[in-house]
């Protein structure tokens, strides 16, 4: 999967999660029913909340009677949480090597860079301001 697919799955199945009540390892949500409410792979779903796991969000068990569960409640997990957890960022792109001795593209990649960078922290701290719970928020 694409980096720029990882966040939103990431952020559905933790409202899922939450949606569903999933807050201890009895109430754990199949890696099965979370992918059929997006649609996708269960594969992918795992690849994503492994991640989701590793970052301390959510817990997850294998097995028949396995599945995922919040470690914290919706309304204490940000977006910019979300984002990090599946390493991802505002996915403007990179700015391609510029041509030595030209005076633009010596300087237009750096300079491209650093707008990128500004939107990237813009976007994160905006990610900041919603939570897992907003999403589920019909006016959000």
């Amino acid at each position: 999967m694409s980096d720029s697919q990882q966040f939103p799955v990431a952020a559905h199945a933790l409202a899922y999660l939450a949606h569903k009540g999933a807050d201890a390892p009895e109430r754990a949500v199949s890696s099965t029913l979370l992918a059929a409410s997006m649609p996708t792979n269960p594969v992918v779903v795992r690849r994503v909340t492994a991640q989701l796991a590793r970052a301390g969000l959510i817990a997850t068990r294998a097995g028949a009677a396995g599945g995922a569960w919040l470690l914290k409640p919706a309304d204490r997990i940000t977006l910019d949480e979300v984002l990090r957890a599946v390493d991802g960022c505002a996915h403007l792109g990179k700015p391609p090597p510029g041509a030595r001795g030209c005076p633009v593209g010596e300087r237009i990649p750096r300079q491209v860079a650093k707008a990128i960078g500004l939107a990237d922290a813009a976007a994160q701290a905006r990610l900041g301001q919603i939570t897992v719970a907003d999403l589920l928020e019909e006016t959000a």
